[in-house]
């Protein structure tokens, strides 16, 4: 048996460096139609920028703040077949400034009603079975046990939902939390019980199971979700305890991570972002803030390696001992591809 069905996860993921031009910008080289697409200034504060497919081009969100939803018109105008265009709108296009973005293909579409208790409401998905990564927008009811279908045919292992209108926080489910936690993208909490969140339910491979907290169930409002599924040898999440060392922890992901993004859980630390292109070698792998405006960082804090990432700090965001964290990342190259050749090291 193969040991992952992705043998070029760039197929799937792929980050994207370009310069700012303050005028209508065409980017490709993305490798595909991108469906999520997440956008940050690199050399100074500004916000994080997040675009998709399913709400459709113009339409921004912050990760770093709690607004709601917001019509850009100048900001992300066209999603094309390898990449997508930006308008003038400087948070994401300002001449001579450096960006990343990164992207995420889901791909097929469709709509329907949701399940469970309560009012049954509308929703809309775009979803890429193989990769494991679904985008759903529904209507919240306000209600308990409101069943939202993800159709990933698969369990997910993280959630990261944003209400749309009401300027409510980001609220992050991680499979290492548990059903009756959370964390906010938008903020550095710790983690917080909250039983009203996933109904004390864990996510099944057909359906998301709300709580009526209106951060992600708000009665006639839009939520928007991005659902991640676990797949060999292309995505990993899981979870670390810090040694507080600068020999830290290793962390197995199975393949060369693209990119990375760790939380400290049991204390309020930032959510810290790394990827394989900025600069792009050990030991400087930069660090933006998905909760934060600032401009990236140059901090030496990991080593991305062909099978996993290696810590390389004390600092508290990352490393202290006995501190708990969690992960997401998204792989570069499997360990081994379908036909089972060795992935090289970095």
């Amino acid at each position: 048996m193969a040991y992952t069905t992705i043998n070029k996860s760039s197929l799937h993921f792929n980050t994207k460096l370009y310069t700012g031009t303050a005028s209508s910008n065409a980017l490709t080289g993305i490798n595909f139609s991108p469906s999520w697409v997440w956008i940050k200034r690199r050399d100074g504060t500004y916000n994080h920028n997040l675009y998709d497919a399913v709400r459709g081009v113009t339409k921004e969100i912050n990760s770093n703040n709690a607004n709601a939803e917001s019509t850009v018109a100048q900001g992300l105008t066209a999603f094309g077949t390898d990449g997508f265009t930006l308008g003038s709108d400087d948070q994401s296009n300002a001449s001579g400034d450096t960006f990343v973005a990164w992207n995420w293909k889901a791909g097929t579409t469709g709509s329907g009603t949701t399940g469970g208790s309560g009012t049954a409401k509308s929703y809309s998905y775009s979803v890429n079975t193989t990769s494991g990564f679904s985008i759903v927008k529904y209507e919240g009811n306000g209600t308990n046990n409101h069943q939202i279908p993800h159709h990933l045919g698969a369990v997910p292992k993280m959630i990261i939902f944003k209400n749309e209108q009401d300027g409510y926080g980001w609220d992050v489910y991680h499979v290492s939390m548990g059903n009756a936690k959370r964390m906010y993208l938008s903020a550095t909490n710790a983690e917080t019980s909250a039983t009203n969140f996933l109904y004390s339910t864990t996510p099944t491979s057909t359906y998301i199971n709300l709580g009526d907290a209106g951060h992600t169930n708000h009665s006639g409002t839009s939520h928007i979700a991005y659902v991640f599924a676990e797949k060999t040898g292309f995505s990993k999440f899981g979870s670390y305890t810090g040694n507080g060392s600068t020999d830290g922890s290793y962390i197995h992901l199975g393949f060369k991570p693209a990119w990375i993004m760790v939380k400290r859980t049991d204390t309020a630390k930032p959510w810290m972002m790394y990827d394989n292109k900025r600069i792009g070698y050990n030991p400087d792998n930069n660090q933006l803030q998905a909760n934060d405006s600032v401009a990236e960082a140059t901090n030496d804090f990991l080593d991305i390696v062909s099978n996993g990432f290696k810590v390389r700090t004390t600092d508290s965001t990352m490393n202290t001992s006995s501190g708990s964290y969690i992960y997401m990342a998204f792989a570069e190259a499997p360990l081994v591809g379908s036909n089972n050749v060795p992935c090289t090291a970095r």
